[in-house]
């Protein structure tokens, strides 16, 4: 049986809003005495409310995270899933010790290195090669062991030619790279990771996620991972994390939490999205038919389907210099097709306050399972001005290629795309 590396229990993280304090000097040093002193509760802790930042509490008192348990044994890598705002970033700094919880205990067998924002743990007048060593003196390893390590770092880093640089002229991209290979090579028996590997390009992602998974499978190694890329965690990832307004609503294997988490994203038949650029501002909403013009958000493969747009704003909008795109993305995020009125040659040729696009995409072959629609506007004169509203509406394909033939449908052996084909005997 595993050795249980990290325990929490009823963890909880409070955040006041606006003023800190208690208001007067003699309530914040009887908070001191009774919580630092006599390790009593928190006399002036107030209920608050969760984390929402969708609607607008009444309580100045926000709960990042609320009475969290679970335990991670040795050698797992796990995936802390969520959607922005769930509390996620805030459980690694409570557990990688960089901010301490309101409520509840952390137990943690074994040293963490921790990679949670550019930068963090780097000290900006220190050359790359003093920060090695820094990072492992704090880890508490000794100058011999962690010279042991240094060509290997960076070597894996590759900014071996700025390594005696002071860090602060490093880019964001050279900060992650370096910051990752010394939290990954140092002896650790927990390596925390933030989704801060965003910020470096996909070959080094790629390498990341590898040695991640040399840390976890070959070495026995803890990993804790966040990340909104779905793909990533289920390749690195075998047990998962729910997190969503501050609690844990799933822990499970990575398969059912992400499960798990896709089904907190939006399932709209219609969309809306409110358009800006700059002062040019207006309203788009979307609705989805069939090709009798039925309003329906389930079709099988290979059905055509329609979908309007209907743009509307304040005064009168030169649609000419709009080009509209609509992107069909599996639950993961990744593209699967798209759709542009640039790409198809259509331009919208009209100036008035309002405007209905009609867009027909002839036999959509896509394998059985839910599908997202993201909408993409693009200034036609100004291409670095673009709009995106993710999961603007959502499809489902209900069967694919035949009825009932194919009932499960994996899209890592299967695909997205429903290829229609005959096959004979000769």
């Amino acid at each position: 049986m595993s050795q249980t590396v990290i325990e929490v229990e009823n963890l909880s993280k409070m955040y006041q809003l606006g003023k800190i304090g208690t208001g007067t000097v003699s309530r914040d040093l009887e908070r001191f005495w009774l919580t630092k002193v006599r390790g009593k509760e928190d006399p002036f802790l107030k209920i608050g409310e969760a984390n929402d930042r969708s609607s607008k509490g009444e309580s100045d008192i926000v709960w990042s995270l609320r009475d969290i348990n679970f335990k991670i044994n040795q050698g797992e890598a796990v995936g802390i899933i969520g959607k922005n705002g769930a509390g996620k970033s805030t459980l690694l700094k409570l557990l990688s010790r960089v901010t301490a919880p309101t409520t509840g205990a952390i137990k943690v067998r074994g040293r963490i290195a921790s990679l949670l924002e550019v930068g963090t743990g780097f000290h900006p007048e220190l050359s790359g090669k003093e920060n090695i060593y820094l990072n492992g003196a704090i880890l508490g390893m000794r100058q011999k062991e962690i010279t042991r390590k240094l060509d290997e770092i960076i070597d894996f880093s590759g900014v071996e030619r700025y390594i005696d640089t002071p860090v602060k002229r490093y880019s964001s991209g050279m900060y992650v790279r370096l910051a990752f290979a010394v939290a990954a090579h140092l002896e650790s028996e927990i390596l925390i990771v933030d989704e801060v590997l965003a910020v470096g390009d996909a070959e080094f992602q790629k390498k990341c996620l590898g040695k991640m998974g040399d840390i976890s499978k070959g070495q026995g190694r803890t990993v804790l991972f966040v990340s909104h890329n779905m793909t990533a965690v289920q390749s690195l990832c075998t047990h998962g994390l729910v997190i969503d307004k501050g609690s844990v609503i799933f822990d499970g294997t990575i398969t059912d939490s992400i499960t798990r988490y896709l089904e907190l994203g939006n399932k709209a038949v219609s969309g809306n999205a409110m358009v800006s650029f700059g002062d040019e501002v207006f309203e788009v909403t979307g609705q989805v038919y069939n090709d009798q013009l039925h309003s329906k958000n389930a079709f099988r493969s290979g059905e055509d389907i329609v979908i309007d747009l209907q743009a509307i704003g304040t005064h009168e909008i030169d649609f000419k210099q709009y080009v509209f795109e609509l992107k069909i993305v599996d639950p993961f995020g990744n593209i699967i097709s798209v759709v542009s009125s640039y790409l198809s040659g259509f331009t919208i040729d009209k100036k008035d306050s309002s405007a209905i696009i009609r867009v027909k995409i002839n036999a959509l072959n896509l394998m059985k399972g839910q599908y997202n629609i993201n909408l993409v506007v693009v200034n036609y004169n100004d291409t670095s001005k673009v709009f995106t509203a993710e999961n603007f509406m959502a499809i489902e394909i209900i069967d694919a290629l035949q009825m009932n033939i194919i009932r499960d449908i994996n899209p890592r052996l299967h695909g997205h795309v429903a290829l229609k084909s005959t096959w004979d005997v000769l």
